[in-house]
């Protein structure tokens, strides 16, 4: 979006009888033996032993809860008896102290200049390229003996949906040092343009670009205002890097940035957060307008600093060590329809053959029993076999301590470990898929005792290094109903309520021990039986994992296999966010929870931590910030810094500091608004609230109250009317939030709640990209030559002569008119071109989205219709205001798509803002 104009410069930012006791492990072998020649062995049948019959405000958050936060948080919406919406914040909620801050003294005219970095500066020529070198002063920073990859992986805690922080503003403190020396500004602000250029717009996105000085109307629940984080994101180039440590301030422990100002004479620098003067140590002593451009701190807006011996005495551990130490475990559902196991035969040969010669693998397969295979034998297919009801320690030991080998490297065990997957055999019980046996949470269980080994037997107190983030990934056919974590295999049980309970406790219990091995547990679920997501969830957020349901076995389920494996960037993150003085962040949503991070070596206590579940570029924190006070200075300062290893043990600090402008001016602030962003984040919040499927009406119509009180507040009401306008600064906005009032994350697109559960899942972790997609579809259309032209998700664009690309985020659907259809060159030409779009759209996106392709008049074309507005109920000269393309068909065209829409109930979005009494805004 475009600056405001006349504005400073600024910066953007898842029933049988029990089991045998078992004495111990008990093997079981194939009967075919391994051929004599070097030839891969022959398929083998594998026997289980048992017949076959889941201060600027600085806040920490606290909670007495280790439950999923979407159920233990208060929420800030709320419908008020006469319908009308508002945002409220918990009064009990624990105020922490926050800082004082402030831009600083003016700068004087003998200004450093600091705009962008000179020719010769270059961060980075590219993300894999090994780390450039700075020329500067002596020993200020090195580039690291290995090129810095992207950190893999991350940890796991429990999720918050939401953390609210509520912060109070202390008075300042007048105890800033006076000094005699001059201080400088380090950036001119005539050479930044903070808008366009800023690097800090690749990790954070913000609302607004400007903010209002006045309090109350800045903190207007309906519209609000805040920021999209992704700190985990790879850009080209990468930000420029240190390293050594960052230079912190004494009272309030932010770091030194390119507004910081400084005292060239002595090396000070004054925090923009507290005005606190800090010395450098002699760092910046003596600079000049040309060395100081040898700092990229101060001149970049986003850095990362890499203490790469944290993680290892010896130093940086090479690629082959750090791959070697993370193994990859697989968890098979025994309880397969042949059909299924068919396909997901295929999906497991091909992830094996995706994956590096480095990488270590385990193979499970879990049913009424536990099979842990030994990946050491080449002439058939032992595993050892243990009870599905939680097995005991002792077992546990002597599987620990036995002989088999149950992780191996992929070179060395890769033909044993495709032999037994093709050794799979169907179910072959009379049950239902719904009630058979699935022991999921023993199998999670064995799984975390082998990636611990010996471990377990070492004292809590010891420091145990391993070897980076370890993953589970389990492939689900239905739901776990044996052992740890089950449930009754129908939900009609009497005592159903309370056994998911108890189930959920289990689960969560699971996840946790998960996040203390640095072990994330991925669950795909695929097939048409239940897997009952409320029981499954908490093992997924507790570990830092994903849960993602599928029509089947097939390509998208191997395909988000081998993505689940490369997708992390970093483990044991930690958040910090620091504002001026006048900011708070009042809420945070996404996959984090509450840090209990020491922030005592600070004078003040003035950060807001949040402790990273995952550091992935595909995950991403909504933050609601809100104003405690008026704005006095002519800028607010926003930093965030993130700590976190990555797969090679370097400890990484990336600190992204955001300068923002102030204004007076409603208007001025109305044109900075982005409308994208902004729809994101109330979507992020509106979600939040979906937790039950009784709560949907509710919930739609709060989105109704918050397009009216956005109008009411920053509208205009037409002359001689009763009607008020959109704000014309916002032109997208009500048309985004449309969207999702009728989409699958709020409407009646999907009807099962295990599907529902899971969008919102997904949604409330997504960075900004997925998330927007996931509210309003993107729909093109193809060309002749193989383009594609963007246009607005009506269903105005299903005519008959084209083909259509429609991207909604986790579903990806290629429609293909009648009359393309019956001219088979044309058909295969448009197929193909579609197909290729749709790959590159999605090609790393994570969860990968599914994939379907039908023609017009098909059963299947419902997907695509149900998701566009149907705007064909609208008056011809509003069809042609939004959907221009209109103009381009001739009058029997025109007829022959009015005739194939069907009639329908639903809103076009005029007729929805035409119910509230509102008139849309004009399309941009």
């Amino acid at each position: 979006m475009a600056d405001p104009p006349s504005t400073p410069a600024q910066e953007p930012d898842r029933r049988r009888p029990a089991p045998p006791a078992f004495a111990a492990p008990v093997r079981a072998f194939s009967s075919n033996i391994a051929s004599a020649t070097p030839a891969p062995p022959p398929l083998f049948r594998h026997y289980s032993g048992l017949q076959d019959d889941q201060s600027p405000p600085v806040v920490v958050a606290q909670s007495g809860s280790s439950g999923s936060p979407v159920e233990t948080q208060e929420s800030s919406n709320s419908l008020n008896s006469n319908g009308s919406m508002k945002e409220r914040f918990a009064a009990e909620q624990p105020t922490f102290g926050v800082g004082s801050g402030g831009a600083g003294p003016a700068a004087s005219p003998a200004q450093i200049p600091m705009g962008a970095p000179p020719a010769n500066f270059h961060p980075s020529p590219q993300f894999f390229a090994p780390p450039p070198q700075f020329s500067g002063p002596t020993a200020s920073f090195t580039s690291p003996p290995i090129p810095f990859f992207p950190p893999a992986v991350a940890p796991s805690p429990v999720t918050f949906s939401e953390i609210p922080l509520v912060g109070a503003t202390p008075p300042r403190r007048p105890d800033l040092l006076n000094v005699d020396q001059t201080l400088y500004n380090t950036l001119a602000e005539d050479d930044f343009d903070a808008s366009e250029h800023s690097a800090s717009s690749s990790f954070v996105q913000f609302s607004a670009q400007t903010i209002l000085k006045d309090k109350k109307l800045m903190n207007t629940p309906s519209l609000g205002f805040g920021a999209l984080v992704s700190v985990g994101g790879e850009v080209s180039p990468s930000p420029p890097l240190l390293r050594r440590e960052g230079i912190r301030c004494e009272n309030c422990g932010a770091y030194v940035n390119l507004f910081s100002g400084l005292v060239p004479r002595s090396g000070q620098w004054r925090c923009v957060f507290c005005d606190k003067l800090n010395a450098s140590e002699e760092e910046y002593k003596s600079l000049t307008s040309e060395t100081v451009r040898n700092y990229p701190e101060l001149v970049s807006s986003v850095v990362d600093y890499v203490d790469a011996g944290t993680r290892r005495p010896g130093g940086v551990m090479s690629v082959t060590d750090s791959t070697i130490a993370a193994p990859v475990i697989i968890l098979i559902d025994e309880c397969l329809d042949e059909a299924h196991l068919q396909h997901l035969q295929s999906s497991l040969h091909s992830f094996l053959d995706s994956l590096s010669q480095t990488s270590r693998i385990g193979l499970i397969t879990y049913g009424k029993t536990v099979s842990v295979y030994d990946l050491s034998e080449m002439g058939m297919a032992a595993a050892d076999v243990l009870p599905g009801d939680s097995p005991s320690q002792e077992l546990l030991k002597m599987l620990i301590y036995g002989t088999g080998v149950y992780i191996a490297p992929t070179h060395a065990c890769l033909p044993i470990a495709q032999n037994i997957v093709s050794s799979l055999r169907p179910y072959r019980g009379d049950f239902p898929e719904v009630a058979r046996d699935r022991c999921l949470g023993t199998a999670v269980e064995v799984a975390l005792t082998l990636i611990q080994g010996p471990a377990a037997e070492t004292p809590r107190s010891t420091v145990r290094r391993l070897g980076g983030s370890s993953r589970i990934i389990a492939c689900v056919g239905g739901p776990c109903t044996f052992g740890e974590g089950s449930l009754p295999y129908s939900d009609s049980h009497p005592n159903y309520a309370y056994l998911e309970k108890k189930a959920v406790k289990q689960m969560d219990h699971l996840g946790h021990v998960a996040r203390r091995l640095d072990t994330a547990v991925d669950l795909l679920c695929a097939g048409t039986c239940p897997v009952r997501i409320r029981a499954l969830q908490p093992l997924v957020k507790s570990s830092g994992g994903v849960l993602i349901l599928h029509d089947d076995f097939g390509e998208t389920f191997g395909v988000n296999m081998q993505r689940a494996v490369r997708r992390a960037t970093g483990f044991r993150g930690v958040l910090e966010v620091r504002c001026s003085k006048e900011v708070a962040v009042t809420r945070i949503i996404g996959p984090g929870e509450e840090s209990d991070l020491d922030f005592s070596e600070f004078d003040k206590n003035i950060g807001t931590a949040v402790q990273l579940l995952s550091v992935e570029n595909c995950q991403g924190l909504a933050l609601n910030i809100e104003l405690t006070e008026n704005i006095k200075g002519d800028f607010a300062y926003f930093q965030f810094a993130a700590r976190y290893t990555n797969t090679y043990h370097i400890q990484v600090t990336r600190v992204i500091t955001v300068r923002l402008p102030v204004t007076s001016s409603p208007s001025t602030y109305l044109q900075s608004l982005d409308d994208e962003v902004a729809a994101v984040l109330i979507a992020k919040k509106t979600v939040l609230l979906a937790e039950k499927s009784s709560d949907l009406v509710d919930v739609r119509a709060s989105i109704d109250e918050r397009v009216k009180d956005i109008t009411f507040k920053f509208g205009k009401q037409m002359p001689k009317a009763k009607v008020w306008r959109f704000p014309k600064e916002l032109p997208r906005l009500p048309e985004l939030l449309f969207h999702l009032r009728r989409g699958p994350l709020l409407g009646n697109i999907v009807g099962h709640e295990d599907e529902r559960g899971v969008y919102r899942s997904i949604f409330l972790q997504a960075s900004f990209e997925l998330a927007l997609r996931m509210i309003a579809p993107r729909l093109l259309m193809h060309r002749e030559g193989g383009t594609f032209e963007e246009l607005p998700a009506y269903d105005l664009a299903m005519q008959s002569d084209t083909s259509l690309v429609m991207d909604h985020g986790t579903d990806l659907f290629v429609w293909t008119g009648l009359d393309v259809a019956a001219s088979e060159a044309q058909s295969a030409a448009s197929s193909a071109a579609c197909r290729t779009l749709a790959n590159e759209l999605t090609e790393s996106r994570f969860p990968s989205p599914r994939l379907l392709a039908f023609k017009e008049a098909s059963s299947q074309s419902r997907y695509l219709k149900s998701r566009l507005i149907p705007a064909h109920k609208d008056p011809p000269y509003e069809q042609e205001a939004r959907f221009p393309q209109l103009r381009n068909l001739r009058p029997d065209q025109r007829g022959r798509l009015k005739s194939s829409l069907l009639p329908t109930d639903d809103f076009s979005f005029c007729e929805w803002m035409r119910s509230l009494k509102l008139v849309p805004p004009e399309p941009s």
